[in-house]
């Protein structure tokens, strides 16, 4: 079963572009790992006003449990300078509820 999730993170202040160049080089690794996981049609804005990240995941099934990923933890550290983030550096991932959908 495909499902979407959204949920909205938070970059500090003045780092747009190195977000940006971040993820226009995201590793080989991390992206098979998501695509592994059931992860596609991965999007992620910026509202530049408040510097939120606003993210929209589609996945095959449940979502996955990558925090124990290798991987994923070193993807957290190298960003965790310019996010806000958790104890662990993750990301601070606030999940959003659909409140509405249109075919």
């Amino acid at each position: 079963m495909t499902k979407q999730v959204a949920f909205k993170m938070k970059l500090k202040p003045g780092f747009k572009v190195e977000y940006q160049k971040r993820h226009d080089e995201i590793w080989p690794e991390l992206e098979d790992l998501l695509k592994q996981a059931g992860i596609f049609n991965y999007s992620i804005f910026l509202d530049e006003e408040t510097d939120t990240l606003f993210a929209v995941q589609h996945l095959n099934g449940e979502i996955p449990d990558l925090t124990q990923e290798a991987i994923m933890k070193k993807w957290w550290a190298f960003m965790g300078d310019i996010m806000e983030t958790n104890a662990d550096q993750s990301p601070i991932a606030i999940a959003l509820p659909r409140v509405f959908h249109l075919e």
